[in-house]
């Protein structure tokens, strides 16, 4: 039996060539290989070390936070994302770093409300459903937004339950069958942030809470959905941080993954 070996392979294309050599060979155990590839490789563009292999450790590639960023910066991070992914995401974009990024690559979305810059190089694919997204004012919904294209861009099909807050709480319920056989739901809400804790007492999948900043001035910018969220006595509710729907769609995308691959033979 070969025994695992603990050095580390250098990070490029010639290293990753030795270790699937070594792999070929049987000199590496094809898990020991695996391990090491899922730390290769990075690209360093200088100002930006670009993840490359975040798409075999986490399902989806590294995904573009473009506040903070030049427009310069962040069309070259989505041109060199691009050269090796179907999908690239960037959040918090601004419309000058969406047409930085058009510049470098036809194809490029941008939806404003939510500013979300989109590639998807496969917009046909088959996508998994079982994922909902609930506002609960039409001030929530750039969070919202957020949250559905994030998971739609992971591969799922997002249904969107908007403008169905407590103030009108009727209006939730001709949608609660399809609430009820959801997968994961992200729950989207400000003010006073009571309709995750609605929604979690209702349904039986997991419930992901979305305080956002919208509110008058004992809202504290999100402060007051944020720990009303935090302290709901219904279970079943996880949150997180204010205005945070990536987040968000990122997690609904992870556990509707995994529970279709639970479904697989």
């Amino acid at each position: 039996m070969t025994r695992p070996r603990t050095t580390t392979v250098p990070l490029h294309d010639d290293g990753i060539r030795a270790l699937l050599d070594e792999v070929a060979a049987g000199k590496l155990p094809v898990a020991q290989a695996l391990r090491q590839l899922r730390t290769l490789p990075f690209e360093d563009l200088g100002f930006a070390h670009l993840d490359h292999h975040r798409l075999l450790r986490k399902g989806f590639p590294e995904v573009i936070f473009c506040a903070g960023k030049t427009p310069a910066q962040v069309g070259t991070i989505f041109a060199r994302l691009a050269q090796r992914h179907d999908q690239v995401l960037g959040t918090r974009a601004t419309p000058e770093q969406y047409r930085a990024a058009r510049r470098r690559l036809r194809g490029v979305q941008y939806h404003e409300s939510a500013r979300v810059l989109l590639l998807d190089k496969k917009p046909h694919r088959r996508r998994l459903p079982g994922v909902i997204v609930a506002a609960a004012g039409t001030s929530d919904l750039p969070v919202a937004e957020e949250a559905a294209l994030t998971a739609e861009a992971m591969g799922h099909a997002v249904q969107r339950i908007y403008d169905v807050g407590v103030a009108g709480l009727h209006r939730l319920l001709p949608h609660l069958p399809a609430m009820q056989e959801a997968n994961v739901l992200v729950v989207v809400a400000g003010m006073e942030g009571a309709l995750p804790s609605v929604v979690a007492g209702l349904v039986s999948a997991p419930v992901i809470a979305v305080p956002t900043s919208i509110g008058y001035g004992a809202s504290f910018h999100g402060l007051t959905a944020l720990l009303a969220m935090l302290n709901s006595c219904a279970p079943g509710l996880s949150v997180v941080n204010i205005d945070n729907g990536f987040g968000a769609g990122y997690l609904a995308a992870a556990i509707n993954r995994k529970v279709h691959s639970g479904h697989q033979p």
